[in-house]
Order: C-alpha cells, then sequence, then structure tokens
C-alpha cells in the first residue's frame, strides 16, 4: 500500500485552512483551533512548512505563518515534497543515490520509473485550491462548487 503519513495529511489540512483565510497571519494556537489539531502537532508542521518556498513565517507579538503564493500555484506534489522528501515508490526510482543489489538483472527495470512519473504528475496537477473546495451534487443542471469540510482522516 501506498500510504502518506498523517502527518503529511495534516499538512494538507493545515495549508488548506491557511488557503481559506489568506488574509489572516496564522499561529500554531489557531491551527489547532480551526483543524482540531493538537497545539503540538500543528507547530511542528508549520516549522516543516515554513522551510518551502511557499510558506513564511515572521516571529514576534504578531508573528505567524502565511502563504506566499495563491492556493492555486501550489500543487499538492510540492506539499508531499515538504513534508516527506521526493515522491518515489521504490528506491530505484528516488533521487538518494542509493544502488540496488539486484539492478543488472532486475525484470523491473524501467518499469518503475514510468509509476513514478505518473504518481508524481497526478500530484502535480492537483493544487491547494482543488483541495479546498469541492463539487457538489448538480443544481438546475450545473455543478455547484462548495468549500470542503475540514476534517482529519486518522
Amino acid at each position: 500500500m501506498i500510504k502518506l503519513s498523517k502527518m503529511t495529511d495534516y499538512g494538507v489540512v493545515i495549508m488548506s485552512e491557511m488557503a481559506r483565510q489568506p488574509d489572516r497571519t496564522m499561529t500554531a494556537p489557531d491551527m489547532s483551533l480551526f483543524t482540531g489539531l493538537p497545539v503540538p502537532t500543528a507547530a511542528k508542521i508549520l516549522r516543516i512548512l515554513a522551510k518551502s518556498p511557499f510558506v513564511s513565517s515572521q516571529r514576534g507579538a504578531h508573528g505567524g505563518y502565511t502563504l506566499t503564493r495563491e492556493p492555486d500555484e501550489i500543487s499538492i506534489a510540492e506539499i508531499v515534497r515538504a513534508m516527506e522528501g521526493p515522491v518515489a515508490v521504490t528506491s530505484c526510482v528516488d533521487e538518494s543515490g542509493n544502488d540496488c543489489s539486484v539492478e543488472e538483472r532486475c525484470p523491473m527495470r524501467g518499469g518503475w520509473e514510468k509509476i513514478n512519473r505518473a504518481l508524481n504528475t497526478a500530484l502535480e496537477e492537483v493544487t491547494l485550491a482543488d483541495m479546498c473546495i469541492e463539487t457538489a451534487p448538480e443544481q438546475n443542471g450545473r455543478a455547484r462548487r462548495t468549500p470542503a469540510p475540514l476534517g482529519i482522516a486518522e
């Protein structure tokens, strides 16, 4: 099973909340209030995200965290990479440089790269803005877009 960590899932939740309130500088207690995450968890995730190019941090009495780009300019792939590092389905397609002991005889040689590219492409095509809205049932023949409810996947 390919599964993102809870911290990465929560990172997307935090980024989604920041996107919903773009004019607000957010703190870890704010994130805890809006998302239901414990303050230490929110603080840890915000510190990780602040190392990325799409979140900035400010110290001081009026400090906190803000997005540096619009939500439609931030891909889910970027958030995953900020939280976990490169997206790779196997060690032979990651950028670590670890040599595989059976690489010369591997029947899957090159096959995993195709899957890895497809996964990365899919994550690149979904933006933070896409994660903040969902399509509601059709009304009067047109789909209505509404904010997605905040929820934390366990």
